[in-house]
């Protein structure tokens, strides 16, 4: 018999159903459905960027979660609400008013994604003692990273196999979206008999509770160089920000607009699979590299890998090259700079977030995150049509600029993030 409260029956299917909703609905997967449905890069960029609002204002509304029912009911419930609301949009992508519809079971979508990151961060923390945590947080981590190769990568290969078989494009993207809604209507099943029932997951019906709210946007506000902190939090990743969003566009685009012609089903594996791979190798080798020397040693390298691979984009712009491997290995190398760039921005983050209130303060942190990832990308498209894809790629080359010169007022303990000494 199933051992319901072991944590390997269901922290790996938990954070798996984590990712696939952000990278449908906020990255990759949004924006290639519109754009094979036909819809301009600024068009694209605009209405996919204001997905990122729920997870931006994420904690302004985690209170609640608290106030009211359990960790484990939200994290159910939200489960079942995305894979309905996932069929929903598989329904609406075939209609004649397709962007309103999808846009707006879309915004359902994040916001159900959003709530459910509330839910089953915290009840990670409830279910698990410190020692567990420790265990598994690597484990969690890989398999969301294996939901946005899922998404990214097989769900976008699926939709490329299905657009040369099926009648239309649009009949392809909805067959592949009822499939994503039965795979999470299964987990939400799944989860719903296997997920442990921790006597301390109880609602808190705290009547002070948005006091103690404001009191701690108050004490985040207050810790020393917190506006330099927040520029850097802003702009560190204004060019990364600008060029996740046209990357995928570009690869797509029509090689007479300056794009690199692919298909969709290439495109998935390119930039969904063999990127993500690189993506996570990065994260790795930049956590390994932090933990053995400390953030403030390997601070300016993981900036140059973040920024300088851009350059690859400025080639791949100008060159318009043909050959998948020579393009798989580009995306590959750039993919990894980011990777190992933004192991030290959320560093960073946890370096901001210390002291007696580190959870909720780090949960701030990541609201201006997605806030410095959301309005830059949202005009790239506008951008990258005004100025076409070479001086795009230039003008994101620019775009590093502020993260270089805030690096360079940081003031950051040698001692953090290193192994201590015997």
């Amino acid at each position: 018999m199933v051992n319901k409260k072991s944590p390997w029956y269901w922290i790996p299917s938990l954070y798996f159903g984590q990712g696939i909703p952000y990278v449908v609905v906020a990255t990759t997967v949004s924006a290639i459905l519109y754009k094979q449905l036909g819809l301009s890069n600024a068009e694209i960029t605009l209405y996919t960027g204001w997905l990122y609002l729920p997870w931006v204002i994420k904690p302004f509304w985690s209170p609640f979660v608290d106030m009211f029912k359990t960790k484990r009911w939200w994290t159910v419930v939200m489960q079942f609400v995305m894979g309905a609301a996932l069929a929903g949009v598989a329904f609406c992508i075939p209609t004649t008013y397709f962007l309103q519809s999808t846009l707006a079971v879309f915004w359902l979508i994040a916001f159900s994604s959003a709530t459910h990151d509330i839910a089953a961060d915290g009840f990670y923390m409830l279910a698990l003692d410190s020692h567990q945590q420790s265990f598994f947080v690597g484990i969690r981590s890989t398999f969301y990273r294996i939901a946005l190769v899922v998404g990214q990568g097989a769900l976008v290969m699926l939709a490329g196999r299905l657009e040369k078989i099926m009648p239309s494009i649009a009949q392809a993207w909805s067959y592949t979206f009822y499939g994503v809604a039965a795979l999470f209507i299964l987990i939400a099943i799944y989860h719903y008999f296997i997920l442990p029932k921790p006597a301390n997951d109880q609602p808190n019906p705290n009547k002070n509770i948005a006091l103690g709210f404001f009191s701690t946007f108050g004490e985040f506000f207050k810790k020393k160089g917190i506006v330099l902190a927040l520029a850097f939090i802003l702009l560190y990743r204004l060019a990364e920000a600008q060029l996740i969003k046209i990357a995928p566009l570009f690869l797509l685009g029509d090689r007479a607009e300056g794009g690199l012609g692919m298909d969709t089903e290439s495109v998935g594996f390119v930039y969904g699979t063999v990127g993500i791979i690189a993506l996570t190798l990065g994260g790795i080798s930049g956590g390994i590299v932090a933990a053995r020397d400390g953030l403030k040693k390997w601070l300016w390298p993981m900036v140059l890998a973040l920024n300088v691979t851009n350059l690859i984009y400025v080639y791949f712009a100008y060159a318009q090259p043909q050959s998948f491997l020579l393009i798989c290995s580009g995306v590959a190398v750039e993919q990894f700079g980011y990777g190992f760039g933004f192991t030290a921005f959320m560093l960073y983050l946890i370096y901001i977030s210390r002291g007696k209130l580190q959870t909720a303060h780090y949960a701030i942190c990541t609201g201006f995150m997605a806030l410095g990832m959301m309005i830059p990308g949202m005009f790239a498209g506008k951008i990258q049509e005004l100025i076409g894809y070479q001086h795009f790629y230039l003008w994101v080359c620019l775009c590093t600029i502020p993260g270089f010169i805030l690096v360079a007022l940081l003031k950051i303990d040698p001692a953090f993030g290193k192994k201590a000494s015997n």
